[in-house]
């Protein structure tokens, strides 16, 4: 028998502290879901057909991840369920059929942290539920493409200076840092990131923390590539 790695050890410890729940009103899912969890060690919580029997189910008990259907028969809204699972303090990856657009824009703008359509392979939807639990903006083609068809979905626009300022940013540089690599001083760095944020607001998508602003350049395109056209934000 081989003896595991510290390694593999380490990442099976990982795994299973991960506490994982879904939300999906056809029984089939749920349970193929809830069985591909736990064979790869997950620590799986609860599977429940609204957010509601979720959260009754988990009785307080804290939750890492939820994987939710974003049409449930039960009459609930997509910004409803996203809200209510995240005041339980879990991330949201939304696991549903990719053309229902305004869904996921509105679950997106809402603070889902990616998306994952059912026609997915079961080990794409558990590594992104691992990612998201990590506390990663899940970046994927139905992402992108949920935005981008959305004529709806007001970008803010933003200036070459800010969108530069933003990538860096929301990339995880310190704001400092990314003054410093730019070759303009903290205060102007400052100020191009207040101005970012007042935009956001502007057009409805506010960003008060670094984790939105991350959300936001996905979003906008602006990350995981920084865009060349565009002006200066003066």
């Amino acid at each position: 028998m081989v003896e595991p790695t510290a390694t593999s050890i380490a990442d099976v410890a990982s795994i299973a502290a991960v506490r994982v729940a879904v939300v999906d009103d056809h029984e089939s899912v749920r349970l193929g879901l809830k069985a591909a969890f736990i064979d790869e060690g997950y620590q799986f919580l609860i599977a429940a057909a609204t957010v509601q029997e979720l959260v009754d189910g988990l009785d307080g008990r804290e939750c890492d991840v939820v994987v939710l259907d974003l049409s449930l028969g039960d009459g609930s809204s997509v910004t409803e369920n996203v809200k209510r699972v995240q005041a339980l303090g879990s991330a949201v990856l939304v696991h549903s059929i990719a053309d229902r657009v305004a869904y996921v824009r509105e679950a997106l703008a809402a603070g889902a942290a990616g998306v994952i359509p059912k026609s997915s392979a079961t080990r794409t939807v558990i590594a992104a539920a691992a990612s998201v639990a990590r506390g990663e903006v899940l970046n994927n083609l139905e992402w992108a493409t949920a935005i981008d068809a959305d004529g709806d979905f007001a970008r803010a626009e933003l200036g070459r200076r800010e969108r530069e300022i933003l990538h860096l940013y929301a990339s995880g540089l310190p704001l400092k840092l990314a003054a410093m690599q730019l070759g303009i001083s903290y205060s102007t760095a400052r100020e191009y990131l207040d101005r970012i944020r007042v935009k956001y607001v502007e057009v409805g998508r506010p960003a008060p923390t670094k984790v939105d602003l991350l959300r936001r350049a996905v979003e906008d395109g602006i990350l995981p590539g920084l865009d060349t056209d565009g002006g200066d934000a003066h």
